[in-house]
């Protein structure tokens, strides 16, 4: 890589809903294979996105680190890394949800829309219609990850729902790579976005991968974030 990551350690971040066993297989083989030492913090639903601050403040305590993460939580260590420029070494995000403030941003109207069926509907009910709509892979990788952050799942959608990413001009001001995700097929994280944080951000690529391609192997996710970030090192060099 362009960018030497042996023995940095690396904080990843799950997203809405999802959780620390599901990130750890999206990320930690392609980044074991390059040196680094992986961190994926279980999600607090109750205290999602202090959880998480909470989780990079601590690893940056040993040295810098990279940060990274699925959806929202590409968001949060993206602003944490703009708040640390000095304590972060690269910027892993896939899936980006939106750019600033959510409004009405397709993964935000989904968490809202989830949180008010789980409360009004129940875990059961809710994960039940989830798996019918959905294809069997994440299916299965929701109906165990909700479970695990019961009941305060509907807490944790809610926060994020209502997260303000960084905006563009954050953007423009980010110090260190910047290596970006997005699946073209996904209306939840809309290329769009990606191509967003990408042109906004000085050191920065894209590479594209689609939902059938990393929904059976969430490595192939990991990995493309490590090219990506592999580009905008070289484009730094």
């Amino acid at each position: 890589m362009a960018i030497d990551l042996r023995g940095v350690s690396a904080v990843l971040l799950p997203g809405t809903g999802s959780d620390d066993d599901y990130v750890y297989r999206v990320f930690a083989g392609p980044l074991h294979a390059v040196g680094a030492v992986v961190t994926t913090p279980k999600p607090q639903p109750s205290r999602l996105v202090a959880g998480y601050l909470e989780a990079l403040d601590d690893a940056a305590r040993q040295g810098p680190i990279v940060v990274g993460g699925v959806s929202i939580g590409a968001a949060v260590s993206l602003a944490w890394a703009l708040a640390h420029p000095t304590h972060t070494v690269a910027v892993l995000a896939a899936l980006p949800a939106w750019t600033g403030m959510p409004h009405e941003a397709p993964a935000a109207l989904a968490a809202r829309h989830t949180a008010r069926q789980l409360r009004s509907d129940g875990l059961v009910a809710t994960a039940a219609q989830m798996r019918a709509s959905s294809p069997a892979w994440l299916g299965d990788e929701l109906t165990r990850s909700w479970l695990g952050q019961w009941p305060d799942l509907p807490d944790a959608m809610e926060e994020a729902a209502a997260y303000p990413a960084p905006s563009v001009d954050e953007l423009e001001r980010l110090s260190v790579p910047l290596g970006v995700v997005a699946a073209a097929d996904d209306p939840i994280h809309p290329l769009e976005v990606a191509l967003e944080w990408v042109t906004a951000a000085p050191r920065a690529a894209l590479r594209t991968v689609t939902l059938d391609e990393f929904g059976p192997e969430p490595t192939v996710l990991g990995a493309a974030c490590l090219a990506a970030l592999d580009d905008a090192g070289d484009e730094g060099a």
